[in-house]
């Protein structure tokens, strides 16, 4: 009896600066990066993914935490879910600590990085709604420098990473203000995502931010409904809205993420309680966060 196991890489380096990384990766421009390996690994063991080298990034500190700076939080690509999912992160930013929290079972959890999540892209990544809502940017390191994009413009295919770059960080607004992240799952217990919500208020903006995240490659922001709702708020006093308007603002947000189709055609069943579903989280975060 035979086996045929998946062909391996040919060669890991193990770097233990973002620069050697980086130059690994020129070395190598067919290496792939890994981190905690939730994503590539289940790609390999399927077959999808035959990496002619890889590049681990387990024993880069500096990527491995976080600092302040200048009303921002500067996030480590390499911190684990599991690390965000802490009190003392979840006092920084909370939605994304929710999400950190939500993101699958222990297992993955210790090993899955929020850098991974990002650019691996998968559209259930619970991280990536909580990121386009804080209009988070990514800090990337390459062999000409570094340099920042907006994560919405790396999820949306605008702005990709150059051969040999590496996102060394992500970029977070400190906003000092509540924020939610809701996900449904079509089971108990960690799992993943049919749809996903995050709603975060910005006072000194004067807005609210959300997005959909989970059914669509990459978390839509519904901007009308955004900017509708954040002119019913009370910003000065105590920020309640009426049952009837936060209603309103998830049936808004669904209809902006998933549109009637055109002509006399109808929704399918299962396309139709996707669609509640997203209205049912938008109406539930907007409202505990106004709480």
């Amino acid at each position: 009896m035979t086996t045929h196991a998946p062909r391996t890489a040919h060669s890991v380096t193990l770097p233990a600066t973002l620069d050697e990384a980086v130059a690994a990766l020129t070395a190598m421009p067919a290496a792939v990066p890994v981190a905690g390996g939730t994503d590539l690994m289940a790609a390999v063991n399927r077959g999808q993914l035959r990496p002619a080298g890889l590049v681990g990034l387990g024993r880069i500190n500096e990527i491995r935490g976080w600092q302040y700076q200048d009303g921002h939080a500067l996030l480590g690509a390499g911190l684990t879910h599991s690390r965000m999912g802490r009190p003392d992160f979840a006092a920084l930013i909370p939605a994304l600590a929710a999400a950190a929290r939500a993101a699958g079972p222990p297992q993955i959890r210790n090993a899955g990085t929020l850098g991974g999540n990002v650019v691996s892209a998968a559209p259930a990544g619970d991280s990536l709604p909580v990121l386009a809502a804080l209009e988070a940017d990514l800090v990337v390191t390459g062999p000409d420098g570094g340099r920042e994009i907006p994560v919405s413009h790396l999820l949306a295919g605008r702005d990709l990473l150059a051969p040999g770059e590496l996102v060394g960080f992500v970029r977070v607004p400190l906003l000092h203000a509540p924020q939610v992240f809701l996900k449904a799952t079509g089971r108990t217990g960690p799992a993943r995502a049919a749809a996903s919500v995050a709603v975060v208020l910005d006072p000194a903006q004067r807005a609210v931010r959300c997005a959909v995240g989970a059914i669509a490659p990459m978390p839509l922001r519904p901007l009308e409904a955004e900017r509708w709702i954040a002119s019913l708020v009370d910003w000065d006093n105590d920020r309640a809205l009426a049952p009837e308007a936060l209603t309103a603002f998830g049936e808004y947000v669904a209809a902006a993420c998933i549109p009637d189709p055109e002509g006399d055609e109808q929704l399918p069943p299962a396309v139709l309680h996707l669609r509640r579903t997203v209205a049912a989280l938008a109406r539930r975060a907007l409202g505990r966060a106004l709480s």
